[in-house]
């Protein structure tokens, strides 16, 4: 094996170099060093990197443990004790965490080892990357097109072969539709089955820390590390968690898969359409039994979320308001200059956009005509899933009803935006877990595009959909498809 193709390695296959020590983690890091140099000019994955850190800690880690060496890329809404958390804003550009997040905490005591921070969209709050404050990343498969979001450093650092894995966070679908428009694996936990201690909070009631990945696998091995109870979260959840590789390899017969009729809308683009619907024929071949199934509020879904997530945006930001770190407006006339322009100045058009619309269902006359009804309609949504899983095991559909689109091609147009998540957003309402991981490719304007399946579990219910997505995985070869990244020019 030449080290040159190192980066190219999943997780697990990694490992059984790294235990047979026929190589060490300081030549995996410098390798990924080598490859992040080369590649991610073309890319923009990366908003900051510390190897020098990452590879002191290399010299002493034990790679006996579960993630023993693997080097792992963290979302930039993550604190990692001393590097940057700038959540791609301006008015956190100066910041540094100065503590470890919980999930950091039990990565680092699984052995492996953070070394870099991702771009995002602004404090999470997007579709395609494009609203980083910071940088404009680019999906590998086409740099001209978009990485999805607001986890698009991640999925495509992990797509580029920049990174092994990665952590990110989604509110509304921010690791499975980046995922799948960046032909990798990505992860949405229950909510309260990993702590958000130590992750800048978005809208506290839908945010989840989850695994980007390259397979099932290396998915299922992230979560046994980062997964279950924190004390220090109240919204944690005090459950034992399974080992999550125990039910890979098991096969699909009595398994039965729901297809939502509510979840084959009108634009969805055929070739997506066409490839989820040859994957549920394939999972049939494989002993899955396929069962219809009505969500009947999953029109309401988008409404409802940007009523929820806005509300509890505008709550969560007002931290940010100059006084005791980030950005701080210069020579303030008085106290509601200094917070008007430090958030001015700080904040971009689209996080400025949530806040507003956030304060506006929150404020008086209004609360009940929209926050309350919208946390009534909510329930009723996760009712929808709960009598659904009453019949089935795990709901199948398309993660994002489009491949990757072009940069600058939904900016102008929020809502358009905003209905990139039709598919992921339903399930953050209503807390249950799901997992996308490539099914097949788009042929759009020359370009060969990434298309995602998606798999929801009733709650707490991981080790389910991880065996239904590792026995599709394993029987075909969409997973091993890679860019061509030798093709790419540079980026501007």
């Amino acid at each position: 094996m030449s080290r040159r193709d190192l980066p190219a390695f999943n997780i697990a296959d990694l490992q059984v170099l790294l235990r047979r020590r026929e190589i060490s983690p300081r030549e995996v890091l410098e390798t990924l060093q080598t490859r992040i140099e080369d590649i991610d000019g073309k890319i923009d994955a990366y908003l900051s990197r510390d190897f020098e850190t990452a590879l002191k800690e290399a010299e002493k880690v034990d790679v006996d443990l579960p993630l023993g060496g693997v080097p792992i890329a963290i979302k930039d809404i993550i604190s990692v004790a001393g590097q940057p958390c700038t959540c791609a804003s301006k008015i956190l550009a100066n910041y540094r965490a100065m503590y470890d997040a919980t999930v950091i905490q039990k990565l680092r005591a699984a052995g492996a080892i953070p070394f870099g921070k991702t771009n995002m969209d602004e404090f999470a709050m997007g579709s395609s990357t494009e609203n980083s404050g910071m940088k404009l990343t680019r999906n590998p498969w086409d740099v001209s097109r978009v990485p999805g979001g607001s986890s698009g450093g991640s999925a495509a650092a992990v797509a580029a072969d920049e990174a092994f894995g990665a952590l990110g966070t989604e509110t509304g679908g921010s690791i499975r539709q980046p995922a799948a428009v960046s032909g990798v694996v990505g992860v949405k936990p229950t909510y309260g089955r990993i702590s958000r201690f130590g992750v800048v909070a978005f809208a506290s009631s839908l945010d989840q820390v989850g695994p980007v990945t390259k397979t099932v696998l290396d998915a299922a091995l992230i979560m046994n590390a980062i997964a279950g109870h924190d004390p220090s979260e109240s919204t944690s959840l005090n459950e034992p968690v399974p080992d999550y590789t125990a039910a890979l390899g098991k096969d699909l017969r009595g398994v039965r898969l729901g297809l939502a009729k509510e979840y084959m809308i009108d634009g969805t683009d055929p070739q997506v359409k066409a490839a989820v619907d040859a994957a549920v024929k394939h999972l049939q071949s494989l002993g899955a039994e396929i069962v219809e199934v009505s969500l009947p509020h999953t029109e309401y879904a988008i409404s409802v979320y940007y009523i929820l997530a806005t509300a509890e945006a505008s709550a969560n930001l007002a931290r940010f308001d100059g006084v005791r770190y980030g950005h701080r407006a210069e020579n303030p006339k008085d106290l509601l200059d200094h917070y008007g322009r430090t958030r001015e100045e700080g904040f971009g058009a689209e996080v400025k956009r949530r806040i507003i619309l956030g304060t506006y269902v929150l404020s008086s006359g209004y609360y009940d005509a929209y926050y309350l009804r919208a946390q009534k309609v909510r329930e009723l949504i996760r009712q929808d899933f709960a009598k659904a899983f009453e019949k089935i095991d795990a709901l199948v559909s398309p993660t994002s009803p489009v491949p990757a689109f072009k940069l600058g091609e939904r900016t102008a147009d929020p809502l358009q935006m905003y209905l990139a998540d039709i598919f992921t957003s339903p399930a953050n309402l209503a807390g249950i877990c799901g997992i996308s991981l490539p099914c097949g490719f788009a042929e759009i304007d020359g370009a060969r595009l990434p298309i995602g399946l998606q798999l929801l579990g009733k709650a707490l219910d991981e080790a389910r959909i991880f065996q239904i997505a590792h026995a599709y995985e394993q029987s075909t070869d969409w997973h091993k498809a890679r860019p061509s990244l030798t093709e790419i020019p540079q980026a501007a």
